[in-house]
């Protein structure tokens, strides 16, 4: 079938809670795809960062095929033989002491929420019910009912009312603005470290440590939401570690799962996640043994190949050439590592047209930036080829 008959069907059939550009991927390796008639694209979106290792890691798909021949799920009703040794190895990556495993990045949100509730009420002695979570303007934490409670996007809330309560935004970078919001009730602050749906915003230089030290001095739990910015993609392992700072529970998904599932944790503490008892919490294809074996196998690769130093150095020779593209059209261009934005004074709808058709897929974020995420291991040569396309497209 070809792309235009594809389209048709999916448009006739699925709901339109997305609006794709008009290309079909039906190959993909590295950070190249295919489409039907064979046209190539440069993968500059990476599935928003859950592919820092490219689309079909050889190493990861044979550890995916492996492990298929052997036992794809239990259910956390019985031990399976790579969970433990998974938890550990994230634990150990994170800096932490103990990993709850689930699927999506938005479960994994529930989940530090969740817990940071738990703590509040178990642990520093807040009155069920009257736990209180800061969280930030612009933020992006996954599309759940509770979730979408914390955003500030009018398109994410429109008609999902009422939201659950207990939550207070605050501009984002805005540190005094958030030392304003603490209340007694206060357990938990979650933010994104760079924001990547607002449009790849960074915040002030010393925001997450002067965030890390209200958290402390006010017995409160530091949540960093590192779905998108974890596992190499700024060009440390994960975005916090650019102001050495550790939060207290790290929420971690898309490229855990190595572009072959959806992988996702939190790691924290013994004490923190030991608000959990059996039945508090669950999920059955959480942790699951080929979710285990692909995540074991994508850790080792970033630890291996030294995935931190690629973002930085790849990132650096994308960012300066963005930024050497004379176009008055450009308002800025920012970001960190391999996560890079630029944004337009306009519209950046056409310039993803003129990007796809130069053989480069990108995305639009609130209508007038582009996010540019490639693949971390992408080779020099073909990162230098897109490059090329894109000052072509954007000029």
């Amino acid at each position: 079938m070809d792309s235009e008959k594809i389209i048709a069907v999916t448009e006739e059939y699925c709901a339109h809670n997305y609006h794709p550009e008009e290309v079909v991927v039906s190959e993909a390796r590295g950070a190249r795809v295919r489409d039907p008639e064979g046209r190539e694209y440069y993968d500059m979106l990476s599935a928003y960062s859950a592919l820092n290792f490219g689309h079909l890691h050889p190493e990861i798909v044979a550890a995916a095929k492996a492990q298929l021949d052997k036992v794809t799920l239990t259910s956390r009703a019985f031990h399976n033989e790579l969970l433990g040794e998974f938890c550990k190895r994230l634990a150990e990556l994170t800096g932490m002491q103990a990993v709850l495993p689930m699927n999506t990045g938005a479960e994994a949100v529930e989940t530090a929420l969740k817990t940071a509730r738990r703590y509040g009420a178990f642990v520093k002695g807040v009155p069920d019910g009257k736990q209180h979570i800061i969280c930030c303007e612009g933020n992006f934490h996954g599309r759940t009912t509770t979730v979408i409670s914390m955003s500030t996007d009018p398109t994410a809330r429109a008609g999902y009312a009422p939201f659950t309560e207990g939550f207070t935004a605050v501009p984002y970078g805005d540190a005094e603005a958030m030392e304003r919001a603490f209340t007694p009730y206060t357990v938990a602050v979650i933010l994104e470290p760079i924001q990547g749906e607002a449009g790849v915003i960074v915040p002030p230089d010393g925001y997450l440590a002067e965030v890390r030290r209200m958290c402390t001095e006010k017995g409160a739990l530091m949540i960093a939401d590192e779905v998108q910015t974890g596992f190499a993609r700024t060009g440390d392992m994960f975005s916090c570690l650019h102001e050495n700072v550790r939060p207290d529970i790290y929420v971690l998904g898309k490229a855990l799962g190595g572009g072959i599932m959806p992988v996702s944790a939190i790691a924290s503490s013994r004490e923190i996640l030991g608000v959990f008892e059996p039945g508090s919490h669950g999920s059955t294809f959480g942790g699951n043994p080929l979710a285990c074996a692909v995540a074991l196998k994508a850790m080792e690769i970033l630890v291996r190949d030294d995935y931190p130093a690629e973002a930085r150095r790849k990132g650096k020779i994308l960012s300066d050439a963005l930024r050497s593209i004379d176009n008055p059209d450009i308002k800025e261009v920012r970001g960190r590592g391999l996560l890079v934005a630029v944004e337009f004074f306009s519209s950046a709808a056409p310039y993803i047209k003129k990007l796809v058709a130069n053989g480069v897929l990108a995305k639009d974020t609130h209508g007038n930036t582009i996010r540019f995420a490639p693949p971390v291991n992408i080779p020099d040569d073909e990162l230098d080829d897109a490059i090329e396309r894109i000052k072509k497209a954007l000029a």
